[in-house]
């Protein structure tokens, strides 16, 4: 078996950091597929490729750049994954998420998570953006969660709660944003599944998720949202639905990785100038919501 990261390892990785930059952020944007652009609404910025920072894993999968990038954000002082870890890259999700506890030793106290996903909702149309509003945690059923192992007292309690892992008057503030944007399509939201992946669903296991009560499928994010909440991090999250599951076994549809892509760039936007607008109802460190 693999050797765990070490609570000295995390420091590690942060004291490097800190010490090659003055950034010093409050809020940690990870970036899904497709919606790496958000990167380029930040100013005054300074990036590092993952091969550079000390433990540090590469990411694999085309649209995900592989730059944590430091910055400012409409005001907000920020750091972005230009591009994420994923259970099927062949990653243990201890591995996948050991970005999030890095930035709360830099002193991050809010984790803005944001992914490309598949519509399980039949109300939902592509270029939809859905808010978060709870996730279910498939993997974790069958003994996958990045908590599993000795628990790290540094970092949080030994069970999490998760009722509450998506901050509610974050989004109650993502509504207002999303309302004085003007947007056509109203905001939507829901509940987000995780599937281990690579292969998109069967039309079997896509009518079992709606039965289960998603909303949206896709094959991140999940681990990242526990481990924040684990060690006390604010979460707020959106979907962007680059595509609809396919439920019909008539369809001739299928899913795939460029549709989403392409999807994304075109919706990415409105979704990348959302956050943007988003950070000014974030609470500055210190100050009481």
């Amino acid at each position: 078996m693999e050797k765990r990261f070490t609570y000295e390892d995390y420091q590690n990785t942060a004291e490097w950091l800190l010490s090659h930059t003055k950034h010093r952020p409050q809020v940690a944007v990870i970036c899904g597929s497709g919606l790496g652009g958000l990167v380029n609404k930040l100013t005054e910025t300074q990036s590092f490729d993952y091969s550079e920072i000390p433990n540090f894993l590469q990411s694999t999968v085309p649209g995900h750049a592989g730059r944590l990038v430091f910055g400012f954000l409409n005001g907000r002082a920020c750091v972005m994954m230009q591009g994420r870890f994923h259970m099927y890259e062949g990653y243990p999700l201890w591995k996948v998420t050991f970005p999030v506890r890095v930035f709360h030793l830099l002193g991050v106290d809010t984790l803005v998570v944001t992914n490309a996903a598949g519509g399980l909702n039949p109300k939902f149309e592509v270029g939809d953006v859905m808010l978060i509003r709870d996730h279910i945690n498939l993997p974790g059923f069958c003994g996958q969660n990045p908590l599993i192992g000795p628990n790290e007292e540094r970092f949080g309690v030994r069970f999490p709660a998760m009722s509450d892992a998506y901050d509610r008057e974050m989004r109650q503030k993502a509504h207002c944003t999303w309302k004085q944007m003007g947007e056509q399509r109203e905001l939507q939201e829901g509940t987000y599944i995780m599937l281990a992946g690579p292969s998109f669903e069967t039309v079997a296991e896509s009518r079992m998720l709606q039965n289960l009560g998603a909303d949206a499928v896709g094959m991140s994010t999940v681990p990242e949202v526990i481990v924040a909440r684990h060690c006390g991090l604010r979460v707020f999250g959106f979907s962007l639905i680059t595509n609809k599951v396919i439920t019909d076994y008539e369809s001739r549809e299928k899913a795939n990785h460029e549709e989403v892509l392409n999807t994304g760039k075109q919706a990415a936007q409105k979704l990348e100038q959302f956050v943007f607008c988003l950070m000014a109802s974030l609470p500055l460190p210190g100050h009481a919501n």
